[in-house]
């Protein structure tokens, strides 16, 4: 699994946006979101990278951590 620090979750609004963000390019992919520690742990076969562009176009700030 991987885990990314994501700044400026606040809400389930967030937490849907992220997912079916990630969703969209593999149906496939776990996602785990904690909006208290500001973390989204994702199982999926898209790369590190792929997945930063993919939350970074939703609006939110994205460090692998």
């Amino acid at each position: 699994m991987q885990v990314f620090n994501v700044q400026g979750m606040s809400c389930g609004h967030c937490v849907r946006a992220i997912t079916q963000a990630i969703q969209a390019k593999d149906p496939a992919a776990s996602v785990r979101v904690d909006l208290g520690a500001k973390e989204v742990g994702i199982e999926s076969r898209l790369s590190a990278d792929e997945v930063i562009s993919l939350i970074s176009e939703e609006g939110y700030g994205v460090k692998l951590v």
